[in-house]
């Protein structure tokens, strides 16, 4: 066609790469690589999907190296400059907006909480277990299901409810809560905290090390690296399962979700004493493993994202 222009070269690279920086979806900058030969250089060669990945989802700036070992990579035949690897640009270019359909994808979502691993404090252990919040039901064979904090005068001490989820590199964009009312006491309370809020990290070395040398004691604080702490979040006092959204989505890596409950309201008649207790907690999300895999897990800045299987990007 006459007088067709290639905005790339009509607006110069400063100004081409202004524009496509403002791309917001991985499908987008997919199309525009897609469009020539010159257009697909200058998407890969500027890692615009990875910059994209990013800054939608901050965690990943913790991978400081990816691996694409899918069989469909093929080399270039646009040209190899002698300043790049097109290869390796180009699975890159293919992994993070892989990467980036998979966590905005709102298909295939479900809760990702594997098992209750730690408990700051528990009334009356095991009747009052963290496993009882993955329990969707308030009443199992007749008795009430739910977990309990030991009592406490001061309103001001918080709780900790840690769990592993289904896999160490998932998404999660919403966390469901439900406090536990009382039925069995005067006036059925409801111990509700007044706030919420979530981490997402891994277990540290200093945890592996302490596992395999059963004299070495831990700080609870000592046992995770959090890659993500969410807002405070009000809590409403209600027997309901009430929805956190988070900001956006969170990928976890490491697998492990902490729920910090803040400031107690309601005290047991029995005692004089301020607990919460929690009936049933959800994470909803999905696993990112499979296809990816995450390889140097215990060295923050220094993970590197893996994708073993053939790529569909």
């Amino acid at each position: 066609m006459e007088n067709c222009w290639d905005f790339l070269q009509w607006l110069g690279q400063d100004a081409s790469a202004s524009v496509l920086t403002r791309l917001d979806e991985p499908a987008d900058l997919v199309r525009a690589s897609a469009v020539s030969r010159s257009w697909r250089r200058f998407v890969v060669e500027h890692g615009f999907s990875r910059s994209l990945c990013t800054r939608k989802f901050p965690e990943v700036s913790n991978f400081s190296n990816v691996i694409d070992e899918s069989n469909n990579s093929r080399n270039a035949d646009v040209g190899c400059s002698s300043s790049y690897d097109w290869t390796s640009l180009e699975k890159k270019h293919r992994l993070y907006s892989l990467l980036c359909h998979l966590i905005s994808s709102p298909e295939g979502k479900t809760d990702c909480i594997d098992l209750g691993i730690f408990a700051s404090s528990t009334d009356d252990e095991p009747f009052e277990s963290i496993q009882n919040t993955l329990v969707s039901n308030e009443i199992v064979g007749g008795l009430p299901s739910y977990w309990s904090s030991s009592g406490q005068n001061d309103t001001a001490v918080p709780e900790t409810l840690t769990y592993s989820l289904i896999s160490d590199f998932c998404v999660v964009d919403e966390i469901k809560i439900q406090p536990f009312k009382a039925f069995f006491q005067d006036g059925h309370p409801i111990y509700s905290s007044k706030f919420v809020r979530f981490r997402f990290g891994s277990r540290s070395r200093k945890a592996i090390s302490a596992y395999a040398n059963k004299s070495l004691q831990l700080d609870h604080s000592e046992k995770y690296n959090w890659t993500y702490v969410s807002p405070k979040f009000a809590m409403i006092q209600e027997n309901v399962l009430q929805s956190f959204k988070l900001p956006h989505p969170v990928i976890c890596i490491g697998g492990i979700l902490q729920i910090e409950l803040m400031e107690r309201v309601q005290m047991q008649a029995a005692d004089g004493l301020y607990y919460i207790c929690v009936c049933h907690v959800e994470a909803i999300g999905r696993s990112l493993s499979p296809p990816f895999r995450v390889i140097n897990l215990l060295t923050p800045g220094s993970m590197t994202l893996w994708y073993p299987r053939r790529s569909s990007v």
